[in-house]
């Protein structure tokens, strides 16, 4: 009787407490039915320009429920479901007709740099986000870069070249050339450089080795790189260098000289004889000069040395800054009777203020170089007024650069 009493008395309550746990159990299974949700997170692309880019957002139980993508930035929709909305022909909007959910964007601009999102329309939306980056090329800023530059030797200058692109370019100096960059680091030490890294390329002091042309190339791993080409050159006045300034030869043969000279801009080069004619490319002057950068290079053949050529001979360089000369003494070396010259077209090449013999020509005795000697101090003595000191240090190079020489030819 009494257990008759309990099981009335807690029925009406356990029976409460089923039917609760039923219909939890009902709403649970329907709401996990009805509710959508991300299959996996939407992966971030880079793209370069100009390609297509595919952003996917993977949606699993969407049910009765659409999907939607948008610009982040500024909520612009873009696609709703199947459909585009937007008036961008380069939107599209693709379905694996199972759970993915793919938009496309072609030829990819700058501006499409960003991030989109990919939203499902439950009463309270849900939403995941995914970032586009485009690779934008490196271009020159032709308008922040350095033109061409003409500068004072021992003013400064700097070189600039700016570049856009994204990742933001690198920017590397190097001369064209191939030669090492040279950059002053104190009064006197200069570094020398396969290429200089930065936008700016500073000079102190200019040098006139610094002279040339330099490429400014941008890169930023996104292909192609630009360059551009910026020539810097450095103004000074003419220096003229003269290897030998005192030559002799033989009569008869064909006598060489040399001139160098450094200047720019360019220069105008002629010969001199005597301070007073000048000299013109023909049958007896053979007149070359070769040029590179601010160096020239000048010759003077003289043919058929004879008398009336010995004398005083300039080499005259001059440009808008200045002018410079070099000078050249010429005088005859005499041969012993009995050892002509063999030919009139022999070629003297001098060297150390003495001709050297022509080729295949055998370097002579003692006895005749003495003999030589004994010509030269002669003729050097009436050339200087009997001077005994000019006369034996000229005396003493010649007798160094002739042993010099015989030594070789041995």
């Amino acid at each position: 009787m009494l257990l008759i009493k309990f099981l009335w008395s807690v029925g009406p309550v356990v029976l409460l407490t089923i039917d609760t746990a039923l219909a939890y159990q009902e709403w649970s299974v329907a709401r996990m039915i009805e509710d959508p949700d991300f299959g996996q997170p939407i992966q971030n692309a880079t793209v370069p320009l100009g390609r297509e880019v595919v952003l996917s957002c993977v949606v699993d139980h969407l049910g009765k429920f659409k999907v939607g993508w948008l610009r982040a930035e500024d909520q612009t929709i873009l696609t709703l479901h199947n459909k585009v909305v937007t008036h961008n022909s380069r939107i599209a909007v693709t379905h694996d007709n199972h759970r993915t959910w793919n938009l496309h964007i072609k030829q990819v601009k700058e501006a499409d740099r960003g991030c989109y999102m990919c939203q499902i329309n439950t009463n309270i939306m849900k939403k995941q986000v995914g970032c586009v980056d485009v690779h934008v090329p490196p271009d020159i800023l032709y308008d922040e870069t350095s033109v061409d530059q003409a500068v004072q030797e021992g003013e400064n200058a700097t070189l600039v070249c700016r570049a856009t692109g994204h990742p933001p370019p690198r920017i590397t100096w190097r001369r064209e050339d191939g030669d090492p960059i040279l950059i002053r680091k104190g009064l006197r030490e200069i570094m020398k450089v396969d290429t200089y890294n930065g936008s700016l390329m500073h000079f102190w002091r200019l040098d006139r080795r610094q002279m040339g042309a330099f490429l400014c190339i941008a890169s930023n791993d996104v292909p192609p790189a630009v360059s551009k080409r910026i020539i810097l050159n450095v103004n000074f006045s003419p220096v003229v260098k003269v290897p030998n300034q005192l030559l002799g030869a033989p009569l008869g043969t064909d006598v060489q000289l040399e001139c160098y000279v450094e200047a720019f801009p360019n220069t105008i080069n002629y010969w001199v004889k005597n301070r007073g004619e000048m000299l013109l490319n023909g049958p007896k002057y053979v007149i070359t000069e070769s040029k590179a950068t601010y160096k020239v290079y000048m010759s003077l053949v003289i043919r058929k040395f004879s008398h009336s050529d010995i004398g005083t001979y300039n080499c005259v360089s001059t440009n808008s800054l200045g002018k410079a000369e070099g000078t050249l003494r010429l005088y005859e070396i005499k041969l012993n009777p009995g050892n002509p010259p063999e030919s009139t077209d022999n070629h003297v090449a001098v060297v150390g203020g003495l001709a050297e013999p022509p080729r295949g020509q055998s370097s002579r005795s003692n006895s005749a170089a003495d003999a030589v000697e004994g010509e030269m101090r002669a003729s050097a003595s009436s050339s200087w007024g009997g001077s005994p000191l000019l006369v034996s240090l000229f005396f003493l190079v010649s007798r160094t650069n002739h042993l010099a020489w015989s030594a070789s030819a041995r």
